[in-house]
């Protein structure tokens, strides 16, 4: 019998300088997990300041880059377990808080191994982008000696999210386009899901729809707040949709795709999108399946034609690709400079681990190996 469930374990607080909340939570010390720029950005201090309030000392680890590795992840474990931290706090994009959700998981399994009980800190995600939804989710991506590894785990959820969008307004455009784009990739395939239910559909739908009107805003102007505001919520609500419904293969070939040639995630993902979505609507067949019947609702929800199955797939495939032309996103992988033979050279590998992702299972047709070579080469 399936176990239909919905899960929320994260308390979420949004609003503006809610970062403040920091000045009223419990504990000692406070391990800090964060980058550079929100160093130079002034945020890391003021994090540090707020716990001071609160009688919290910090250490910080800043060595975070993107697509964390095991060794930053193995550098930062060995400063966390120094600092007998009871408060664990993420300050940063999808690759920080991904970052701490590694630390967090290993060093649990470290002490597990010797034979002790891990006494879990209170964990704390503030992101500074918007798009992971990796404030609510249980998902933490690491890139390892064999590509990017996909960890899905209740216990790395963080305990309490801070939406905070002034966080957020020094992001640079090429970020607020990919990150904006991961939003509506993970909503539209928690939407498509095997595993959507009644609970993932709300949360899908209202992020789609906030995305859809407030996305290209801020690619305007990222100091318009209440567009910002909505589009932080968007990924936040997205990530709760996801972390319960699950993603899809669009997300297995962003992850095969983006380990092997070095893109940013949300980049690698819209390469992806429209191609995966032909796919799964079965567009060059009867297109009369389960996701085309989801993608035709999601263009009702928008207001878009959708008087058959084939013709709302259809439109919201078109409102996509206008959506992708207007934030200045390439059209094919080649036009990222990937040298074509390095490209079919990688099809294989990429294909495999593609096929082997966690995110795979879920999506709502299950694909061979050669399908997935089929959509990299379109997306090529």
């Amino acid at each position: 019998m399936k176990e239909d469930k919905f899960i929320l374990k994260s308390k979420v607080y949004f609003n503006n300088q809610s970062i403040q909340l920091l000045e009223q939570i419990s504990g000692t010390k406070a391990f800090i997990v964060s980058d550079g720029i929100m160093d130079k950005l002034g945020y890391l201090q003021k994090a540090v300041d707020f716990l001071s309030n609160a009688g919290i000392s910090s250490v910080v680890f800043t060595d975070v880059h993107p697509d964390p590795d095991v060794k930053v992840i193995a550098d930062g474990m060995k400063l966390y377990k120094d600092s007998g931290a009871d408060v664990l706090v993420a300050l940063g994009g999808g690759s920080v808080i991904d970052t701490a959700k590694g630390i967090l998981y290993f060093a649990s399994k470290l002490v597990e191994t010797e034979g002790k009980n891990f006494r879990k800190p209170l964990f704390i995600a503030i992101p500074s982008t918007s798009g992971t939804g990796s404030e609510v989710t249980n998902f933490s991506v690491i890139t390892g000696e064999d590509g990017k590894v996909c960890i899905v785990d209740e216990f790395i959820a963080p305990d309490m999210a801070i939406l905070d969008s002034t966080c957020i307004q020094h992001v640079p455009q090429r970020v607020v386009v990919d990150t904006g784009i991961d939003v509506l990739v993970h909503s539209i395939e928690a939407f498509v899901s095997k595993d959507a239910t009644d609970f993932t559909d709300a949360l899908a739908e209202k992020s789609i729809k906030l995305i859809f009107e407030n996305l290209e805003l801020i690619y305007k102007d990222i100091n318009n707040a209440d567009a910002r505001d909505r589009v932080l919520n968007a990924s936040c609500l997205a990530g709760m949709a996801f972390t319960n419904a699950g993603l899809g293969i669009n997300h297995s070939l962003a992850h095969a795709v983006g380990g092997t040639f070095h893109i940013p995630h949300g980049r690698s993902n819209a390469m992806m999108l429209t191609a995966v979505m032909e796919y799964n609507a079965d567009l060059a067949g009867t297109a009369n399946g389960y996701a085309a019947e989801r993608y035709a609702k999601l263009a009702e929800m928008l207001q878009l034609p959708a008087r058959t199955k084939r013709e709302g797939c259809v439109s919201l495939i078109r409102a996509v690709t206008r959506l992708k032309s207007v934030l200045g996103i390439e059209d094919h992988l080649s036009a990222l400079g990937i040298d074509k033979t390095a490209f079919e050279n990688a099809l294989e590998s990429m294909a495999e681990a593609a096929m082997a992702d966690r995110c795979t299972p879920t999506n709502p047709r299950q694909p061979s190996k050669e399908d997935i070579i089929s959509i990299y080469k379109k997306c090529y």
